[in-house]
């Protein structure tokens, strides 16, 4: 195979879109001659394309977290009240709960996928639980049916974090649309993202669509008339644009990322200390991260890509709740002990992973690896 000597990006945002100009400088340029700058038609037309793909109510809002706090706010979670989530996520996650007051309580992951683990997630269920917020983490839909299963035991709404996996599906049943809210974010590294913020809330209810659509835009239906305490929160036309540029495209976004993940398989496979991502038969796993774990040294294998000038990532090196907010904060509830979170953080490595990547791109990866 010829060796591409091309630069390596953990994320090819630029080729990516010199692929794509012509449709997204066009769309951009029709923002700017409108002067449509908020809620202009092209919001409400991505938020119905979004919809057909999805079979749900679509409200854009300005990002992912934001996307996290009108759900929790469309549910009533308030002062006093608490949200199961994971530990190892991102911080919006728990940031969005502890902003409203409520105390987030960490559950610990399944090994095999990151996702939130059901034995867990029950065994922390108090009388003050409010919501349930899994995350379907680096494109991998967590277990859907679990989740549900005990979510409507003790009738306790779930919050689906679905930033990282558009696209993704549990039994056939796009990500983001069983539980009662699911949240999208657009950042420009995400599988569909846009060129600043961006985010939106599914939800197959017609009631929670409403209420979410009300908080997000300052509580009011009519302006000037507000009905419950609301939020700011709302996607500039400019963003909305570009996404209508690259949303016919997300199938073959989601066929390169999983086709370039087959070939960092390939590479990978039977490896002593190194365990590939698994894909779980219920799951389509859409590959926002490739991440592998490395059961020794690997912050050596890490510094050994840096010093190639290959990027590589980890994430998340801190779990939530050994973080500085949460880990000296009284409130903050760990209430088992969290051995498969603290584990993964120690040995997780994630590798350049976009739709532009090449075979051999993937082989300078795979070549500096084995190498070391």
């Amino acid at each position: 195979m010829r060796t591409d000597t091309a630069p390596i990006q953990m994320v090819d945002l630029k080729t990516q879109y010199e692929r794509l100009r012509s449709d997204i400088d066009r769309r951009i340029l029709g923002v700017l001659e409108s002067t449509a700058f908020i809620n202009g038609p092209d919001v409400t037309e991505l938020e119905q394309d979004l919809e057909a793909v999805l079979d749900a109510h679509v409200i854009t809002v300005a990002n992912g977290t934001d996307a996290l706090q009108v759900a929790l706010m469309a549910l009533g979670v308030g002062p006093g009240d608490e949200v199961i989530t994971p530990s190892f996520t991102f911080v919006a996650t728990a940031e969005a709960a502890s902003l409203l007051g409520a105390v987030p309580v960490f559950a610990d992951i399944d090994p095999e996928t990151f996702t939130i683990d059901a034995a867990s997630l029950e065994s922390l269920i108090t009388s003050r639980t409010r919501a349930i917020v899994p995350v379907h983490l680096f494109g991998q839909s967590a277990d859907m049916d679990a989740i549900m299963n005990i979510a409507n035991r003790y009738a306790i709404p779930v919050v689906e974090d679905t930033a990282q996996a558009i696209g993704s599906t549990w039994k056939g049943k796009a990500a983001g649309t069983r539980g009662a809210f699911g949240t999208l974010s657009f950042f420009p590294s995400k599988n569909l993202g846009c060129y600043g913020d961006g985010g939106a809330v599914i939800t197959r209810s017609d009631e929670l669509a409403e209420r979410a659509r009300l908080i997000a835009n300052h509580g009011s239906r009519k302006k000037y008339h507000s009905e419950v305490v609301g939020i700011n929160s709302r996607l500039d036309t400019i963003q909305a644009a570009i996404l209508q540029a690259k949303l016919p495209h997300l199938g073959d976004f989601t066929a390169r990322r999983r086709d370039a993940a087959d070939r960092y398989d390939a590479h990978f496979a039977d490896i002593p200390g190194i365990t590939t991502p698994h894909r779980s038969p219920h799951s389509r796993h859409v590959f926002h991260q490739y991440t592998l774990r490395i059961r020794r040294h690997r912050d050596l294998m890490h510094d050994a890509l840096t010093a190639a000038g290959i990027p590589s990532a980890i994430y998340y090196p801190v779990p939530l709740h050994e973080m500085p907010v949460y880990a000296s904060n009284p409130e903050a509830h760990v209430r088992v002990p969290l051995p498969e979170t603290e584990r993964a953080a120690q040995e997780v490595l994630s590798l350049p992973m976009h739709t532009e990547l090449t075979e051999g791109q993937q082989a300078r990866v795979a070549e500096c690896i084995l190498s070391a």
